[in-house]
């Protein structure tokens, strides 16, 4: 965006209504973000479907294959804090461009992995890169669109993070089946690299940067805290339940040190994370309805794949393609939601688009093992259409109303949220599944003669099993659905006007991203 363009969106902000077309230069810095944004959901997604190969190629189990994941999670909340002092004191462009190098060169070496210990380092590698590529996109983003456009842009944002779970295990099944599982990584180098000289020609540079010294404390409470209190969480799926020292000892102990960083941050005059921004009302209630969002979406996700796989004993590949639909639903109504967002406020979507995925959801209730799948489609449509009407409008509200200055907080603070609320929500899902299937060992075993057949020996499964299996995925759908409709509660507190601008004439003028 030109200084002439950003200049002239200031000036429209006070002479009338607002163009909120997105021109140009800011669907290119778009592209760039979304290249990133691309690159580093997918290979959440994509490595979660190559568990069993890894297990098989490094002749590990699957606590040690989990590694490949957890190394990830773990490197992203330990540098997630980071954003925006990061982007205050190098600026987004050089940040954006490092964190680019470091998930291509994570990638590379992750398909050069030679054990599973080498894999994991890599992996950590690869998440130090990728936990800065979504904060400091949204910040590149939300200072080039303005305001008035947050909304639209935080669309384009959402497509590669609503799809990234659906497109990951069909990508993830492709090429494995038909190519190696080193292809899970150097399929990033060819992108990433391409993404690096976009980012290098398209970006301008910050005009000043503020040179801030970092708050030493607030990152030895934040990035260590968040880590292990996830690290914790994360293990409940290999545990099976919450009381387990090995979930409870670290989680405690991250919990700790965060409510630690918390008491800092509001007495600290620079903190690592200005929890003052809470002091918005907007940002509040959008954080609060990300949340519950977040941890209700998430859950639901992780037992979509599991039912088709478990239950019905489809491949990866196919279990992939019959999630289509919740993407399909999506990409209809998310441009919608984004553009309309600018001109009335959130609150109207997502009061709309919480109902909806509360009724695509509640079918799953009724899950059965010979369930229709058109029925099936027809739902996850239907959730669908809400998730593009709910997502991407929250995090316009909680931005929107932040000035230049109080982007990178925000923008930091949203990806904390969505990090440790999705790792909330995949752990209670897993251990409620966990549970509900452990209350009939018939169910257990379907799950088994679909997943690892090996284990039976041959043995035959009454097909009651398999019924008794879809019913404990129903009870756990309870879970998803009462969270949601929980979500209701602080969206109907959402604005449900126009969210009104706190950017200055100031702040307008220097937002410039583009090249001349």
């Amino acid at each position: 965006m030109t200084s002439s363009t950003a200049a002239s969106g200031g000036s429209h902000a006070h002479a009338g209504p607002p163009d909120i077309k997105l021109d140009r230069n800011v669907l290119m810095v778009a592209g760039v973000v979304v290249l990133g944004a691309i690159m580093s959901i997918l290979d959440v997604t994509v490595v979660s479907v190559a568990q069993n190969t890894f297990q098989q190629e490094f002749g590990t189990d699957a606590a040690g294959s989990a590694w490949t994941m957890t190394g990830y999670t773990l490197a992203l909340a330990a540098v997630i804090p980071l954003s925006s002092w990061a982007a205050s004191r190098f600026g987004t462009k050089r940040v954006y461009l490092t964190s680019l190098v470091l998930f291509v060169l994570g990638s590379a070496l992750c398909a050069l992995a030679w054990s599973i210990g080498s894999l994991v380092a890599f992996r950590v590698i690869q998440g130090l890169g990728g936990g800065l590529l979504m904060p400091i996109g949204m910040m590149i983003l939300t200072k080039a669109a303005g305001p008035e456009r947050v909304g639209s842009v935080m669309a384009v944002l959402g497509i590669p993070m609503l799809l990234g779970p659906i497109a990951g295990p069909i990508l993830g099944g492709l090429l494995i089946e038909y190519a190696s599982w080193h292809w899970v990584f150097l399929i990033n180098v060819p992108i990433g690299l391409v993404a690096i000289v976009y980012s290098a020609i398209v970006l301008r540079s910050d005009e000043e940067t503020s040179k801030p010294k970092i708050d030493i404390v607030g990152l030895l409470l934040l990035s260590p805290g968040l880590a292990l209190f996830l690290y914790g969480i994360s293990s409940s799926n290999e545990e099976g339940t919450f009381i387990a020292p090995k979930v409870l000892i670290p989680a405690i102990v991250g919990l700790v040190l965060i409510v630690a960083f918390v008491f800092h941050a509001l007495r600290a005059d620079k903190p690592l994370l200005d929890l003052r921004l809470f002091k918005n009302r907007t940002l509040t209630v959008a954080v609060i309805t990300m949340t519950l969002f977040m941890i209700a979406f998430f859950g639901a996700a992780l037992l979509f794949p599991q039912y088709y796989i478990g239950v019905r004993g489809q491949s990866t590949l196919m279990a992939g393609l019959l999630l289509a639909p919740q993407g399909i639903g999506a990409m209809i109504t998310m441009p919608i939601a984004g553009r309309m967002t600018d001109k009335i406020g959130p609150g109207k979507f997502v009061l709309s688009g919480v109902v909806l995925m509360f009724l695509g959801l509640g079918t799953f209730v009724f899950l059965g093992a010979g369930t229709s799948y058109w029925l099936l489609s027809a739902a996850l449509f239907v959730q669908g259409l809400g998730m593009g009407m709910t997502m991407m409008p929250i995090m316009a509200a909680a931005l929107a109303t932040l000035n230049n200055q109080q982007v990178p907080d925000g923008s930091t603070m949203m990806n904390v949220v969505q990090q440790t609320a999705s790792s909330i929500g995949s752990a209670v899902i897993a251990v409620i599944l966990a549970t509900n299937l452990k209350s009939n060992s018939d169910a257990g075993l379907a799950i088994v003669s679909n997943t690892q057949p090996e284990k039976l020996g041959g043995l035959p499964v009454p097909d009651s099993a398999f019924d008794h299996a879809a019913t404990a995925f129903g009870h756990t759908f309870v879970v998803s659905a009462i969270l949601i409709a929980v979500t209701l509660i602080p969206a109907f507190f959402l604005p449900r006007k126009k969210i009104q601008s706190n950017l200055t004439e100031e702040d307008v003028n220097r937002a410039p991203t583009m090249v001349h």
